[in-house]
């Protein structure tokens, strides 16, 4: 049984792939088994903690959940599991005090000692989609402004978070962390051309029958990017004192604006 997971990075097309897998999921089934973002959730949630804090339990409990889901896969079935969830690699960079992405490959060896003690026959493949640096800071910026109380400029942002937005490398160190396993890396830059944008590379990783992908419906880009005067409204409400319930109707009513 193959085990496909595309765990991250943020910014990176990945909404995108999971609202492609979701739509084509009736044309995929007979080929691979889906599971859906929703059913990662505590084990995301649980990766974020332990990114953020470092408590040897939260990553007990991101094994516990990562179990509570493969324990209920057949390994009788011959279809490859598929797994697309960006909250596994732990938290973005710039959120709740994680800096880096240095949290994602002792997560990704949890996944594959767990993996390896619940389906014994599973064989794990990692897939990671990534950015070039200067689009990814930008991507990652507007997110933290639209998500969160972020008072950074753009420009202390890119300072600060410079050292996390070389993804290629951050991909390389988790391929020799879970060395001999398979790690792959694709950038934004070249699926974003194909024909089903950032979902082709994954699919590339999968033994599909010849023609399948003919039959999928390709995705638009999901969350496009904010034009620069809504990135700078939304910095000035971050800045404001308003309280948490009008910031936050505050930004919906000015991303609604320029939407």
């Amino acid at each position: 049984m193959r085990v496909l997971l595309h765990a991250g990075f943020h910014k990176t097309g990945t909404t995108t792939v999971q609202q492609a897998l979701y739509r084509n999921r009736d044309t995929l089934a007979p080929h691979l088994r889906l599971v859906p973002r929703a059913r990662m959730a505590p084990a995301g949630k649980a990766a974020q903690a332990w990114s953020a804090g470092g408590d040897p339990i939260d990553l007990a409990l991101f094994g516990y959940e990562l179990a509570q889901v493969m324990e209920g896969w057949d390994g009788d079935d011959p279809r490859p599991v598929v797994i697309s969830a960006e909250d596994l690699c732990g938290h973005m960079p710039g959120r709740d005090g994680v800096e880096t992405y240095a949290a994602t490959a002792p997560l990704m060896r949890t996944v594959s000692e767990t993996l390896a003690a619940v389906q014994p026959k599973a064989a794990p493949v990692f897939y990671f989609s990534t950015r070039g640096a200067e689009d990814w800071l930008a991507s990652a910026y507007t997110q933290h402004l639209r998500a969160s109380r972020l008072t950074l400029s753009e420009k202390a942002f890119y300072d600060r978070f410079r050292g996390a937005a070389d993804l290629a490398a951050v991909a390389a160190g988790i391929a020799a962390a879970l060395a001999p396993l398979p790690v792959h890396h694709c950038a934004l830059e070249q699926s974003r051309t194909r024909a089903l944008g950032p979902l082709d590379p994954l699919l590339d990783l999968l033994e599909l029958p010849e023609g399948l992908r003919d039959g999928l419906e390709p995705q638009p880009p999901a969350n496009p990017a904010l034009p620069a005067d809504c990135a700078r409204g939304l910095l000035a409400l971050n800045r404001s004192d308003l309280d948490d319930a009008a910031l936050r109707e505050a930004k919906r009513a000015l991303i609604a604006e320029h939407a």
